[in-house]
């Protein structure tokens, strides 16, 4: 997903080996992960996308005069959180300490890669589908 503040920048869906970048976008005061090559596009992840950082992660400090914080994991799953309040930022990473930061609190210029998307349910016509598929083939199920 991509917050609710980027709902005005062009965007695409992520994709397995997409190199990702922390940024801030025009006209949008929050940051979130554009492809390396296409720094204008937002790339929106669905709740438990998986990514794997070149670095161990840096979080903004809350006061500008403040070191930034460092997270010493280097992987993380994306989620979403506070969608009970529709006016905050909702895209967050999950490291493996259980450690919850939002997207929009990352230092910029950071790099990742998507590791994995997370599995989907099929619809119900193409599992009915693939299932006769699959008793056609073995035979029907006891």
């Amino acid at each position: 997903m991509c917050d609710y503040s980027l709902h005005g920048v062009a965007s695409r869906p992520a994709r397995v080996g997409d190199r990702l970048k922390s940024t801030s976008f025009r006209n949008s005061i929050t940051r979130g992960f554009a492809a390396v090559d296409e720094p204008g596009v937002a790339v929106c992840l669905m709740p438990g996308t998986e990514l794997a950082f070149d670095q161990n992660v840096e979080c903004e400090a809350a006061f500008r005069f403040l070191p930034s914080r460092k997270i010493t994991h280097r992987v993380a799953r994306f989620r979403q959180v506070n969608m009970d309040n529709p006016a905050t930022h909702h895209d967050a990473l999950e490291f493996p300490g259980g450690q919850i930061v939002l997207v929009t609190q990352l230092r910029e210029g950071q790099t990742a890669t998507v590791l994995q998307l997370p599995a989907t349910a099929r619809p119900e016509p193409e599992r009915r589908a693939a299932s006769e598929r699959e008793e056609a083939l073995i035979g029907p199920a006891w």
